[in-house]
């Protein structure tokens, strides 16, 4: 992990100060930028996700799902919590502590669009920052490497169903044409713009797609620093107001975090998978692509929006929670391995 990835937290800490003292003293040109938007997309978030996501996909080899099959046991778990467990429990969730338990503390108004920035956090499994994970936890890399790129072929046809499912059951009005042009915007076409400029680099060599991922990896977390900038310039009347949001949103965050990597570390133990697969497989099950779901979030609800505000506190708490996790996995692996099956 690099030096900015190490302390991720710490700049998006930063940024959060920088941008709501920015918001609070000039609040015109956050008003101006956040008017430029073509059917609810804002032109310059959408430029700055693109340039957060596309180093990030430029990683993935599609070519890579051809030994899903050598982890199957592996894989099928990660699937399961991605896609069967985490959105709905993300769900179950965010009712319990923000519609119940946390609700006299929270603004009524903003009650379902926190709701449904948790729901679009948990509905996006993570891409970039799992190589890190894996790494960090000794995981078997062609194992990683396929889980992510399966995920990312089914996140491009059901994180919109899923999405808009969870929000209609959480009682909140779907605009699915803004839905829909999201996933396209931010999935569809960012993943075959990568892969057509991964071909073509890789036509020149291993050298000079390591070379342009080297150069992009900077810009691409500038962008996502940049992005949170102008979201709390938009949210900074409300953090200073009711500071006390930003802890409630963790709580449940922080919880299907610990959740989804214990089940997915268990079931692994469960099935005899080794604990190289069962790291990563814990790791991906738990982690969230908050990039895109930011960008989902401002898209649907609004730069002002609780949802948008739920979905950063996601990438505030994001690293530290996965190191501890990291960091668990790691530690237990004699236990695993003690009564792995053979």
């Amino acid at each position: 992990m690099g030096f900015f990835e190490r302390y991720l937290t710490l700049w998006v800490g930063l940024c959060i100060l920088v941008g709501t003292a920015l918001g609070h003293a000039w609040p015109q040109p956050f008003q101006a930028i956040g008017a430029l938007e073509i059917a609810r997309v804002n032109l310059p978030v959408a430029v700055l996700v693109w340039l957060m996501i596309v180093p990030m996909l430029l990683k993935i080899d599609f070519a890579a799902l051809a030994g899903v099959r050598e982890h199957w046991r592996g894989i099928g778990v990660t699937l399961f919590v991605n896609w069967a467990v985490k959105p709905f429990s993300m769900a179950l969730l965010g009712w319990l502590f923000i519609a119940t338990l946390f609700r006299p503390w929270l603004p009524a108004q903003q009650i379902d669009s926190y709701i449904a920035g948790l729901i679009l956090l948990a509905a996006a499994p993570c891409t970039a920052m799992v190589f890190v994970w894996s790494n960090l936890s000794e995981g078997e890399p062609h194992f990683t490497l396929s889980q992510v790129a399966l995920n990312d072929l089914i996140m491009v046809v059901a994180f919109a169903p899923i999405v808009g499912l969870l929000l209609g059951l959480s009682a909140i009005t779907v605009p699915w044409d803004t839905l829909v042009l999201s996933v396209v915007l931010y999935i569809v076409v960012p993943v075959l713009a990568a892969q057509a400029w991964r071909k073509a680099l890789l036509g020149r060599g291993p050298e000079a797609l390591a070379h342009v991922q080297a150069r992009l990896g900077p810009l691409s977390l500038a962008a996502l620093l940049a992005t949170l900038v102008l979201l709390f310039g938009f949210q900074g009347e409300a953090i200073i107001a009711q500071p006390l949001v930003i802890l409630i949103l963790a709580v449940p965050i922080t919880l299907q975090v610990y959740f989804n990597a214990a089940l997915a570390y268990g079931l692994n133990k469960l099935v005899g998978e080794a604990h190289c697969v069962a790291g990563p497989s814990a790791l991906i099950g738990a982690s969230n692509f908050f990039e895109l779901a930011v960008a989902a979030a401002i898209s649907l609800f609004g730069f002002q929006s609780g949802a948008a505000l739920a979905t950063v506190v996601g990438v505030l708490i994001e690293v530290p929670v996965m190191l501890s996790v990291v960091a668990i996995v790691t530690r237990s692996k004699a236990w695993y391995e003690g009564g792995a099956k053979a």
